[in-house]
C-alpha cells in the first residue's frame, strides 16, 4: 500500500429532458415540465464570480430549486459541472459560503471517457444529511463554490462546457445537471445521458451475474495459523517494513476471526503504546491474478479505538496492488480505498480516498494518480464496490457511485487483493496508555471481467450464504 494525499430509465430521461427544454424556451428561470412521480423536478440555477477565460480558480455558484409538488432529501440530490482539464492537472474543491452551510455540501471529481464529450471532467456536488431537505418551490439559496488546480496554476476555462461568462447573476442553466436519486431530472451533459453514458453504472443492476471466474471468501477461518488462509492464496504479513512509521511491525496475531451473530468476520487491529517500536500493524493479502472485472468487500470502519486514548493518524484499507519494481515502473498499478478515521496527510478530520495509481517515484516523491475523497466520517459497515474494463475505474460506497477515473491510471498488470490496517509515520499521538483499533471485513468478492452493479455482487454474496458456501475461487 502506498500512502499518499492522496437504473436508470433511458425513457424516463429522455422525457425529462425534452421538458426541461420546452420550459427553458418559454423563459430562463422557468423549470422542466412537471413529473408526475417521484423524484421530482428541480431546477439549477447558475452564475459565476470569475468571468475571465483564465483565473486562479473556477467559481461556479449555484442555486437549487424545487419546482415540484414534493420535498426532496438534498442528500439525494447531486450537481455536476463539467469541464476540459488542463493538461496533467489536478484539482481541489473547496466552498467558501453556503446558507446550507459548507461543512453540508461535498464536491468531487470524475472523468468523461466518452471521446465525442465536449468535456472530459466534471465536478459533483452533494450535500450531507444535515442540508436538510428542499420543499415545493423551495431554493437551497447561495451555494458559492471553487476549486483550483493543485499546483495553482490558471485554469483556462474558456473551453469549459458548463461555464458562461456572462452569467453574473442566477438563471437556470442547463448545462449543469441534477440527479435525484442518482436518475437525471435537470440539464443535459455533454456526452451520451442514456445507457451509453460512460459516467453512469451499468444498467440491469439485479440481474444475476454471467458465470465465470470468481473469487469469494466469508472469512470463515480459525485464525491467523489456519492452513487454509494459505492453501487458498492468502497472506497474513508480518516483520517489517512500510507504510506505517519506521520500527513499527506487522504482527500476524493480531489478524483475528470473531463470530457476530452466528457470522464469522475477519478482524485487523492495530495497536501501540504510543511508540513506533510498540505499534502493531495488520494486513493479509491475496496473490497476484485479478485485473478487470468487480471487486466488492464489505468493511468496517471505526473512528474511536476499542480501548485507550483517541487521535492516532489511522489507515483502514481496502485495496489491489501490483508491486512497484522501479522508479515509475509502468506496470505498476494501484486501486485504494482508505479510510482516515482521525485525519492525516494533512487533513484535520476524517477524510475517505478512492485513489487511482499509474505509478510513482519513492525518491524523490513523483506520483501520478487520481483521487476522489469525501470529508465526513464513514464510521460502521460499508459495502465497497470497485469496477475496472477497459475504459473506466468506478468506486461505489453502500451502493452510490462515489467515484470514476480513466486513463491512464488503468491497471495493465494482474494485482493482489488487499486488506491493513496501519498508522501514518508521525501520527501517533502523544499518549503512552496502550490503546488498540478495529477493523472489520464481512466478505471479500471478485468477478473475473464482468462490470457489476453494487446491487449484483449482493445478489451474488446472498446466495452463496443461502448455499452455505463460505469459499470459492475459480480465478486461474
Amino acid at each position: 500500500m502506498v500512502f499518499t494525499k492522496p437504473r436508470h430509465s433511458a425513457a424516463r430521461r429522455i422525457a425529462v429532458a425534452a421538458a426541461a427544454a420546452t420550459a427553458l424556451a418559454a423563459t430562463l428561470l422557468a423549470a422542466p415540465a412537471a413529473i408526475a412521480d417521484d423524484p421530482p423536478p428541480l431546477v439549477v440555477e447558475y452564475r459565476t464570480s470569475a468571468t475571465s477565460p483564465t483565473a486562479d480558480q473556477v467559481e461556479p455558484w449555484f442555486q437549487v430549486r424545487n419546482t415540484g409538488s414534493s420535498s426532496v432529501a438534498l442528500a439525494d440530490v447531486t450537481l455536476r459541472y463539467y469541464f476540459t482539464a488542463d493538461v496533467g492537472a489536478q484539482y481541489r474543491f473547496a466552498c467558501s459560503w453556503a446558507v446550507r452551510g459548507c461543512a453540508n455540501v461535498t464536491g468531487t471529481f470524475g472523468e468523461i471517457a466518452d471521446p465525442g464529450a465536449a468535456a472530459d471532467r466534471y465536478l459533483e456536488v452533494g450535500f450531507r444529511p444535515g442540508a436538510g431537505t428542499l420543499a415545493p418551490g423551495e431554493s437551497t439559496s447561495h451555494l458559492q463554490l471553487r476549486f483550483h488546480r493543485t499546483d495553482w496554476q490558471r485554469i483556462d476555462q474558456s473551453d469549459d462546457y458548463s461555464f458562461d461568462a456572462a452569467r453574473t447573476s442566477y438563471a437556470a442553466s442547463p448545462k449543469v445537471t441534477a440527479r435525484v436519486g442518482g436518475e437525471l431530472v435537470w440539464g443535459t451533459a455533454p456526452g451520451a445521458e442514456g445507457p451509453g453514458d460512460p459516467t453512469d453504472p451499468p444498467t440491469d443492476p439485479t440481474d444475476p451475474p454471467e458465470p465465470g471466474p470468481l473469487l469469494f471468501d466469508d472469512f470463515d477461518y480459525t485464525g491467523h495459523t489456519d492452513q487454509r488462509l494459505s492453501q487458498r492464496g492468502w497472506t497474513v504479513k508480518s516483520g517489517a517494513g512500510g507504510p506505517g512509521a519506521p520500527g513499527a511491525v506487522w504482527a500476524p496475531e493480531n489478524i483475528t476471526f470473531p463470530t457476530e451473530g452466528g457470522n464469522t468476520l475477519m478482524n485487523l487491529e492495530t495497536s501501540t503504546n504510543g511508540t513506533a517500536s510498540g505499534t502493531r500493524q495488520s494486513e493479509l493479502y491475496h496473490q497476484r491474478k485479478f485485473t478487470d472485472g468487480t471487486y466488492a468487500a464489505r468493511v468496517r470502519f471505526s473512528d474511536a479505538p476499542r480501548s485507550g486514548p483517541d487521535g492516532d493518524h489511522m489507515v483502514q484499507t481496502f485495496f489491489t496492488i501490483t508491486p512497484l519494481d522501479a522508479p515509475m515502473d509502468p506496470d505498476y498499478g494501484e486501486l485504494d480505498f482508505e479510510y482516515l478515521p482521525n485525519g492525516g496527510w494533512g487533513e484535520p478530520s476524517n477524510i475517505l480516498y478512492a485513489t487511482s495509481w499509474e505509478t510513482y517515484r519513492p525518491d524523490p516523491w513523483e506520483a501520478v494518480n487520481t483521487h476522489t475523497e469525501e470529508r465526513t466520517s464513514f464510521a460502521g459497515w460499508h459495502d465497497l464496490v470497485i469496477t475496472v474494463d477497459r475504459s473506466l475505474i468506478r468506486y461505489y460506497v453502500d451502493g452510490r457511485l462515489f467515484a470514476t477515473h480513466g486513463e491512464p491510471y488503468l491497471p495493465e498488470t494482474p494485482m493482489s487483493i488487499n486488506f491493513n490496517h496501519w498508522i501514518i509515520s508521525g501520527g501517533l499521538v502523544g499518549s503512552g496508555t496502550p490503546r488498540a483499533y478495529d477493523q472489520k471485513v464481512d466478505y471479500v468478492y471478485y468477478a473475473q471481467d464482468q462490470t457489476l452493479t453494487p446491487a449484483q455482487v449482493q445478489a451474488a454474496v446472498d446466495r452463496y450464504r443461502a448455499d452455505a458456501v463460505s469459499h470459492l475461487d475459480t480465478v486461474p
